[in-house]
């Protein structure tokens, strides 16, 4: 109860926190409750003070809105310039993270942030660059409004009637090292907004009449005030834990609730209620199920049950703890808890028995410093006697689908006390054979042996049978008068009554260590079940998987059918494509499952809601946001509604949000990255063709003018020369449409390849042939070993890999230099090899050589669209082969690519 030591986890969690902060920057954001409060003034100021200590501000982005008193707090301070972007027309400025990153600056200003980064940004959300810049370890100012959190979303929405659609997830705000709070009264917003300060005087009155109606910016400023009170709230407790802190600070009003199986407990869940409305604090329900309480009928384990799901509906927190002491818990939690107020019912025992074993009430006046203590008094005899009557209809009518197992628990209890007996009959055998051999004491231990043995296998009632059966037994057998309860020896007496007295204390013991071995053993089970399914859930890589690990881990758990529902297109729950799990519930009520999703609300059998429903169906939620409904259909409630297994059952089901919300995070970033990248090469593609096309084009417009505009003074070599440069440049014109029509095929899959059997020689020819032209004058080698076996390939697609690697060579090596072309087989592939003389690779560049529209810049290249090594590697992993880039050593590049070598065909002879 004293000891004061800080808890060893709670250090090490406290060291591992404070390490990954120093590894990061701090981030400061300037918190309001709405456009016009003044967040980048007070950013800008407070910067301003950190550049007089001499630390290295910056403003990476600072969004003055026209405000000439926010602009002239940015003289002085250095501006990064923003990055630009051409979206649709328009010129956009966005933060420039990668300079951010280089200039590396003690503090970083960057303003709104739940700003949409412009597409083709490397992030879509600005709080996502600002992620990165605290990964970097610079610090970072930023401002926020209050309805940009995640978590107020929907709330807002109802308040102002208008979607946010920029919003920034609540853990971005709660890690946040620091949050200022800048305030105004609605009054004076309104009046910069009609001044305006805010906007715009044509915007400003539309806003005045839509979203900055005084109502609305009452409750926003309250949304505000109670975020940045909470954080506060926090941040003491956090405070309190990390120092160790036992004593309650009075700093706010929380109400902790003990109830326990009486008929007090309603009462008491209804004047905490009370309280906690007049307080308008908050309030928490608790119950303590020692290892007595334990063993209680099912009946009162439902009552209690019953209370506190009635503490919930009333809006209360509500925690179950399992301790040997319960005194001793509640003080312990509402310490942690920084708990003033505790309700308690006065205490049922009087005079001896409360003097002898004590009062819970009696500890908490003891020890509980500085916490309130509020006694329930007990009701009056005619309201015990209806209160009884509540209570023994309760028990005559337990929770629909509660099985009632209480002759087997019966016929259990006589068989502990049949042992009882057999076990004391056992010892005096034993105890008759050592008689006269052996001291007393030594009897009196075989005795306290079998007392021990009953309490570890049956309890408390056969233990204590056993007790007395003992004691009378020695007395009856073992001490002078024989077979006779008198004692002649009044030594004997103490002797007695200390073996009735030890053997009391240790059954209780071992009862008690029993029960805590059970409670630690069903602690252990659930422990290893959650860490079976977030292990399973982890390596999850689509919703079909989540379903089936947890229908068979739930199933496992409650045994119960199961089943988890999850909307379509359209909002609407469907059954998952896949139920080929014996352990899938089929039939579920598809109208209540949509309700729950709807309403974010628990339903079906033994609840309030839809209480005529066969399942009970569950939320799935992420945060706030349901993403799905478990439908369970239980074979035993209790093995559900029990406060441990209710416990139990939401940490899975959160658990499954979780991997839920995370595989559609990844799926999410995947589609928004294919976006990226889409637009980019849309962009890569329209840039090169742009240029591409308008050479050629502007070469064939200006000689067909010449030639349309020729009355006849052009001599036949002139209009020949004119005639040709058209031809060249249209065919040049018709390969760069070809080169993207073949990569479109290959991207979207098109291709079907017409394999045959080639000599390699042969398709080396074919290329040479079709080159000669354009080749004209360079020298091309061709090496090729004698007896070289023939490929199995699409001959018209290698020929174009060979035409591109070649066409590649001489765009980008001098005109004088040789090309080679080899070809080896190796092992069980073909290799095929072009090589030149030229500049050669940059180094870091050789693979993305082969991405589209990339482009080496050599002071020697000609232009092109930057397909056609793309179409290379495009077409060699069609043919299920490998296509490299490299440096050769004596200068140049070789690009060589293999191809699988399959069993040439065998020759028949002729006849």
């Amino acid at each position: 109860m004293n000891d004061q030591r800080p808890n060893p986890d709670q250090l090490l969690a406290r060291v591992e926190r404070e390490q990954a902060k120093a590894k990061r920057g701090r981030l400061k954001i300037f918190f309001g409750a709405a456009a016009g409060v003044g967040k980048s003034y007070a950013m800008l100021l407070a910067a301003r003070e950190r550049r007089a200590e001499n630390v290295d501000v910056v403003v990476g982005l600072v969004e003055t809105h026209g405000r000439k008193e926010t602009q002239a707090l940015l003289n002085g301070l250095e501006v990064l310039p923003t990055r630009k972007i051409d979206y649709k027309g328009t010129v956009l400025h966005e933060f420039d993270l990668d300079a951010a990153l280089n200039r590396r600056p003690g503090i970083m200003l960057v303003d709104e942030l739940a700003h949409t980064n412009a597409p083709g940004s490397r992030h879509p959300k600005r709080w996502q660059d600002i992620h990165e810049l605290l990964e970097a370890g610079i610090d970072v100012y930023t401002a926020l409004n209050v309805q940009h959190l995640e978590s107020l979303n929907d709330d807002i929405g109802q308040i102002a009637g208008i979607r946010i659609w920029e919003t920034v997830p609540d853990t971005v705000f709660e890690d946040a090292d620091e949050v200022e709070l800048v305030d105004l009264p609605p009054d004076e917003l309104l009046v910069r907004l009609k001044e305006g300060k805010v906007y715009l005087p044509q915007q400003a009155q539309h806003a005045i009449q839509n979203f900055f109606r005084k109502g609305n910016l009452i409750a926003l400023r309250e949304l505000a005030l109670r975020q940045t009170a909470s954080r506060v709230d926090a941040q003491m407790l956090d405070y309190r834990e990390d120092n160790a802190i036992r004593e309650v600070w009075q700093v706010s009003e929380r109400i902790l609730v003990c109830i326990g199986p009486n008929m007090l407990a309603e009462r008491l869940v209804r004047a905490g209620k009370r309280l906690a409305a007049s307080l308008r604090s908050e309030w928490v329900v608790v119950y303590v199920e020692t290892p007595e309480l334990a063993r209680m009928p099912a009946e009162k384990r439902d009552g209690v049950l019953r209370i506190l799901r009635l503490a919930e509906q009333l809006g209360a927190g509500t925690v179950t703890l399992s301790a040997p002491a319960m005194g001793e818990a509640i003080i312990r939690f509402a310490r942690e808890r920084n708990i003033n107020k505790i309700v308690v019912g006065k205490p049922s025992r009087r005079g001896w028995r409360r003097w002898l074993l004590g009062s819970v009430v009696d500890v908490l006046i003891s020890h509980a410093h500085n916490i309130n203590i509020y006694l329930l008094g007990s009701p009056q005899l005619g309201e015990r006697e209806e209160l009884e009557a509540e209570l023994s209809l309760f028990k005559k009518k337990p929770l629909p689908g509660l099985r009632q197992r209480i002759p087997s628990k019966t016929r259990k209890r006589y068989r502990g006390y049949i042992w009882a007996l057999a076990v004391t009959l056992l010892s005096t055998a034993v105890g008759r054979l050592l008689f006269g051999r052996v001291e007393l004491a030594n009897v009196v231990m075989v005795f306290l042996l079998g007392v021990v043995f009953i309490a570890t296998r049956f309890g408390r009632g056969p233990s204590i049978l056993a007790s007395v059966l003992s004691v009378g037994i020695l007395d009856l057998l073992f001490v002078l008068p024989f077979y006779s309860f008198s004692v002649s020896d009044s030594q004997y007496l103490i002797t007695l009554l200390a073996m009735l007295v030890v053997a009391i204390v240790i059954s209780n013991l071992m009862v008690n260590v029993r029960a805590q071995a059970k409670v630690a053993a069903h602690r252990e089970r659930r422990a290893a079940a959650l860490y079976a399914m977030s292990k399973e859930l982890a390596a999850a890589q689509n919703e079909d998987q989540i379903v089936q690990i947890a229908v068979r881990h739930l199933h496992a758990e409650f045994s119960s059918r199961n089943v988890i529902l999850f909307a379509n297109a359209a909002g609407r729950l469907v059954y998952p494509r896949r139920q080929s799990l014996a352990e899938s519930l089929r039939g579920a009520d598809l109208s209540v499952a949509q309700w729950v999703f709807e309403h974010n609300e628990m339903a079906g059998q033994g609840t309030h809601t839809l209480p005529g429903a066969d399942a009970i169906y569950f939320p799935i939620h992420d945060e706030d946001k349901a993403v799905g409904v478990l439908a369970l259909l239980p074979v035993n409630l209790r093995r559900v509604f029990l406060p441990e297994q209710q416990k139990l059952l939401e940490t899975f089901l959160r658990q499954i949000g979780q991997a839920v919300a995370r595989l559609r995070f990844s799926e999410q970033a995947k589609s928004i990255q294919m976006q990226i990248e889409a637009e980019r090469l849309r962009n890569s593609l329209l840039s090169a063709i742009s240029h591409d096309l308008r050479t050629p084009l502007s070469t064939i417009i200006g000689s067909a003018s010449v030639l349309a505009e020729d009355d006849g003074h052009l001599q036949a070599p002139h209009r020949l020369e004119l005639s040709r440069g058209i031809v060249d440049e249209a065919e040049r014109m018709a390969d760069l449409i070809n080169n993207i029509l073949d990569m479109a095929r290959l991207d979207a899959g098109m291709v079907e390849l017409n394999k045959q059997w080639h000599p390699v020689e042969e398709i080396i020819g074919v290329v040479l042939t079709r080159l000669r032209k354009h080749a004209a004058g360079r020298p091309i080698k061709v090496k090729l070993p004698p007896g070289i076996p023939m490929v199995h390939v699409d001959a018209v697609m290698i020929e174009q890999v060979l035409i591109n690697l070649l066409e590649n060579a001489l765009r980008y090596t001098p005109s004088a230099t040789e090309l080679e072309i080899t070809a080896e087989s190796v092992g069980d592939r073909m290799e095929i090899s072009v090589a030149d003389h030229g500049p050669g690779i940059p180094d870091g560049q050789e693979d993305k050589l082969f991405e589209k529209f990339y482009q080496a810049r050599h002071e020697s290249a000609q232009s092109g669209v930057g397909l056609g090594l793309a179409i290379c590697r495009a077409i060699v992993e069609v043919h299920g082969g490998r296509i490299r880039a490299q440096n050769r050593q004596g200068g140049g590049a070789v690009f060589t690519f293999t191809l699988p070598a399959d069993q040439p065909p065998r020759l028949e002879s002729e006849e």
